[in-house]
Order: C-alpha cells, then sequence, then structure tokens
C-alpha cells in the first residue's frame, strides 16, 4: 500500500505543475456555467410550474458540475495508459513486483484531484459573490453538506473505478474506440453530466437507478442543493460503496486475467 500511496503522491504532485492549464480550464468553465444557466433560466422563465428542481437547486447543481468536471468527468480517458496498452509500453509495468490494475488506479485518482485542486477554490471565489441568480448557493443545511463531502468522497473513488475499466477494455480489444467509447458517453450521460438526471423522462431514471454513474456526482449535487432527503441520501451512500467494491474488484480480477494472455504490440 506504500508503494500505491507514494505513486498517487508522485502524480498528484506531477499535476500541479500544469498551473497555466488550470487557469484557462477555470475560464473555460466559468463561461460555461453562465451560458448553461442562462439556457435555463429561460426555460424555467417561460413559466412551465413543473419542474423536478428549483432554480437555486439547478443552479447549485449546475455549478458544482463545473467545479468538479475535471475530476468525476467520465467521458475522458488516461491517454498515457491507453498508449502504453497499445505500443507495449506495458511490458515495463509488469516488469516490476506491483500489481498493475492499483498502479492505474491510484494514478488515475492522483491526476484528477491534482486537476480539480488547482482549479475548484479560484472557481468558488468566484461564483459565491455572483449576483443572483448566477451565484452559488451554500449548501441546504450542516447535515447536507455532511452528507455531500461524504458522497462526493466515495464518489470518486467510484469514478476511478469506471475510468478504470476503460484501460481494462482497451487491454482486451487494444483499441480504445468503439466499445469504449459508447461506454464512456451512456457513462457520462447517466452521471448528470449533460442534463440532471430529474430531469430525465422516468423510464431512463429508473434504468439510471440501476447503473453505477448516477452516484458518481449527480447524487452528491443533488445532496447538497437539498433536492435529496437525508434517508435517500444515507441509502445512496450505500449503493455507492456497493459499486465501488463491485467495481474495483471486477476491474482487478479481469486486469489479471488479461495479463495472462496479454500481447505486447510494437516489438
Amino acid at each position: 500500500m506504500k508503494f500505491y500511496l507514494s505513486y498517487f503522491k508522485l502524480r498528484f504532485i506531477s499535476g500541479l505543475q500544469y498551473r497555466f492549464a488550470a487557469i484557462t480550464g477555470v475560464a473555460t468553465q466559468f463561461f460555461f456555467g453562465i451560458v448553461i444557466i442562462m439556457v435555463y433560466l429561460a426555460f424555467y422563465e417561460s413559466g412551465d410550474a413543473n419542474t423536478p428542481m428549483s432554480l437555486t437547486e439547478l443552479i447549485s447543481y449546475l455549478w458544482l458540475n463545473q467545479i468538479f468536471y475535471s475530476l468525476l468527468t467520465l467521458e475522458y480517458k488516461d491517454r498515457e495508459i491507453i498508449e502504453m496498452i497499445k505500443k507495449g509500453d506495458l511490458a515495463y509495468e509488469l516488469a516490476r513486483p506491483k500489481n498493475i490494475y492499483f498502479m492505474w488506479y491510484f494514478k488515475i485518482l492522483g491526476q484528477r484531484l491534482s486537476m480539480v485542486f488547482l482549479r475548484s477554490i479560484p472557481f468558488i471565489a468566484i461564483i459565491l459573490f455572483l449576483p443572483a441568480p448566477y451565484r452559488l448557493s451554500l449548501p441546504a443545511s450542516i447535515i447536507h453538506f455532511i452528507l455531500f463531502i461524504i458522497t462526493i468522497s466515495i464518489g470518486i473513488f467510484l469514478m476511478t473505478s469506471i475510468v478504470a475499466m476503460y484501460n481494462v477494455i482497451t487491454l482486451k480489444t487494444m483499441d480504445e474506440k468503439g466499445i469504449t467509447n459508447i461506454f464512456a458517453a451512456v457513462a457520462d450521460l447517466f452521471s448528470g453530466g449533460f442534463v440532471p438526471t430529474p430531469f430525465f423522462p422516468n423510464f431512463l431514471q429508473t434504468i439510471g437507478n440501476f447503473l453505477p454513474f448516477k452516484y458518481v456526482c449527480d447524487l452528491p449535487f443533488r445532496i447538497y442543493s437539498g433536492n435529496v432527503t437525508i434517508q435517500d441520501g444515507l441509502f445512496g451512500i450505500i449503493i455507492q460503496i456497493i459499486w465501488t467494491i463491485i467495481l474495483v474488484s471486477l476491474g482487478y480480477i479481469l486486469t489479471k486475467k488479461l495479463l495472462k494472455r496479454v500481447v505486447v504490440q510494437g516489438g
């Protein structure tokens, strides 16, 4: 475990070097956040009262989505690991007496956390002081905030286990396109990355409840805003933990199995 924590620390510190990218990321996400909020404001001002979230809840959700976008989005793959598998550099990793799945896991975790660490603090400082209705509201209550911290923390590990599955799939297919692109698109959709899940049709919400993706960020963001009750939040934490255990176990087992018959490409 000490090795994996050191590996995580190395990747985290390495990710902190990209300060200019963080600044441009804050500007980009602020721009998109304002545009998206303006679109929803026009929708709410149309007079339709049958909305699944209040405007305050929705704006908090949308800003949290932008704050944690680089951390929790399920769309991005780790290009370095993907290229390592495709080009045959995986052989160097296999020479190390460590479990390659957990090396991938902690690498992804370290990189993602460093990205959000650089961007989130200045971003939050800006959006907390925007004029109404554009500002980020405070949590619905202290209990909601505590549950948000718990669920977002578990969601980070769940996100990492899902993204690590892209590497496992590539290890099998030797191609990061195709099935991994479909998987990533479905994951991002049901995580609430495009539209908050309460706005989904009922049949899509039912499907989403049985998938792990909504428990990455949709659940924490809705808890923060108060759109989810305390009881539902506690139940959601249980589901998060179960899915994390399932996906980490599945990724570990599949990686171990696939490495027994891996073909090293490129020489």
